[in-house]
């Protein structure tokens, strides 16, 4: 049985999502569930235009040359979803986004006052992952990547990575999260690119790590078969740790790809190539997050921000003109007017995770007034006009932060 505060019990309670045996490792969202998806796509998003990258869109399924290429065909192949086209051509869902994002940078044909190249997407990869390993959102076949990458010359390699890692600090607090941890995980012994190439991204991605002030815990053998990376580790308030962002410096597939630029004095040169995530996956972050805060996530996230019920039949038209108000001003708001008792209505509330109740009955409708009830069961009386500047201050607290 699952714990009440386990993110499969929350997301079944307040709605958000299921999972079912006729689509392993892949999610049914709801309407409320999909709402906190785009919620969180949308900070990251936000992110993403304040880093300066460009947002693409790359294809799901790539024929086999190029996945032989990336190396993906010889080192991952057993868990990517085959499928064959009318030709015989071997083809496979994506697992990543990285050789996408390389097509269009070699048909950019970038010059060097054009570096850095920043791509990024929320790219739907799949992987053909164990039945046995997959768990909720924490494990999945099908999800979503905050993929990014960073197509740059030598000398800009430490500022983007150390830029990178500054952002990530602030972006966490902003979901709640302190304490962040860092790993450096360095060669695996299956891997694509030569020793030469792993011992200068491992010193160079060291040192940029060093010069963001990082301290690491080192994962010796846990890299990408094409990266060595740094690793984010997020603890959550049972002190359970997970890891979500991560920065790979890969010499390995512009080198395979045969990527360049044209420098200053005409000569091509190979860019290095960071692959970057804030999330990692959309879903398990999603998760992590559902756990950390039981269910009562902060009121810029919460899917429904306030709920208005109405005390009787007499207040339903009123509690119906202030949720449409609080919908005007951009407030996530709907209106009760079941029947049930205010104490149902306040459980019912509670248990969709909605921060704010707003109660209105005959008295508030004689005073042109509304009751404002936070989740904790803080009570306030307000006149209308500043209980809707209340819950706007509220529900915006953190959207831009």
């Amino acid at each position: 049985m699952l714990d009440a505060h386990d993110h499969r019990s929350l997301g079944q309670r307040q709605d958000l999502f299921h999972l079912q045996e006729e689509a392993p490792g892949m999610v049914f969202w709801h309407p409320r569930g999909y709402l906190l998806y785009r919620l969180i796509e949308s900070r990251v998003r936000q992110q993403m235009q304040h880093d300066g990258f460009l947002e693409v869109r790359t294809p799901q399924v790539l024929a086999q040359p190029i996945w032989e290429c990336s190396g993906h065909w010889e080192n991952f192949r057993e868990n990517m979803f085959q499928l064959a086209d009318e030709g015989g051509r071997h083809l496979a869902l994506k697992p990543v986004s990285c050789p996408g994002h390389i097509q269009i940078v070699q048909r950019m044909a970038p010059s060097y006052r054009d570096l850095p190249v920043k791509l990024g997407e929320f790219g739907l990869v799949h992987r053909n992952e164990p039945s046995g390993s997959l768990q909720g959102l924490f494990r999945l076949r099908q999800f979503t990547q905050d993929d990014g990458h960073v197509f740059c010359a030598a000398d800009q390699m430490r500022e983007e990575v150390s830029r990178f890692c500054r952002s990530l600090i602030s972006f966490y607090a902003g979901f709640g999260f302190e304490g962040v941890e860092v790993a450096f995980s360095s060669r695996p012994a299956q891997r694509a690119g030569s020793d030469e190439m792993w011992d200068l991204a491992e010193s160079l991605l060291l040192e940029a790590a060093k010069q963001a002030g990082l301290e690491c815990v080192m994962q010796p053998g846990q890299g990408a078969f094409y990266a060595p990376k740094l690793e984010f580790v997020l603890k959550d308030r049972l002190g359970r740790a997970w890891q979500c962002g991560t920065i790979q410096l890969d010499l390995v597939l512009p080198e395979r790809f045969d990527l360049s630029y044209v420098d200053g004095s005409g000569q091509k040169r190979r860019p290095m190539m960071l692959h970057r995530a804030i999330l990692g996956s959309l879903e398990r972050f999603m998760g992590i997050l559902l756990e950390h805060h039981e269910g009562a996530l902060p009121a810029w996230l919460a899917p429904e921000q306030v709920v208005v019920a109405a005390v009787g039949e007499a207040s339903a038209d009123y509690a119906g003109r202030f949720a449409a108000k609080l919908r005007e001003v951009g407030c996530r708001a709907s209106v009760d007017v079941r029947s049930e008792s205010l104490s149902r209505k306040i459980v019912d509330a509670h248990h969709a995770g909605v921060p704010w109740l707003v109660v209105v009955g005959n008295r508030e409708v004689e005073k042109n007034a509304v009751r404002l009830r936070r989740r904790d069961g803080e009570q306030r009386d307000l006149p209308w006009d500043e209980a809707v500047a209340a819950l706007v201050s509220e529900c915006r607290l953190a959207a831009s932060a």
